[in-house]
């Protein structure tokens, strides 16, 4: 099975926040996920990010593909970059 690391929209219509989750590739973008691995409040300022290294690094190891806009909030936890020295 394809996973991807990716965002599900919650909150209110122009208000929006998303959880980072893990999900099948085939499923819809706020349809059935496998696991919440954290959350992204754009609303605030700064932005909040708050995402489980644990899981999110369990998920990377297990082949899980971040989207763009994922791959760019595990960077900016500095998750990617643990990720891959680890890798090596």
């Amino acid at each position: 099975m394809a996973t991807k690391i990716r965002l599900k929209r919650m909150g209110a219509k122009k208000n929006p926040f998303y959880r980072i989750v893990v999900a099948d590739a085939r499923s819809p973008r706020d349809g059935r996920f496998i696991e919440e691995i954290g959350y992204y409040d754009p609303a605030t300022e700064p932005a909040t990010i708050k995402i489980d290294e644990d899981k999110a690094m369990k998920w990377l190891a297990d082949g899980a593909k971040p989207t763009d806009t994922a791959k760019s909030l595990l960077q900016k936890q500095g998750i990617i970059a643990k990720f891959a020295a680890n890798r090596n």
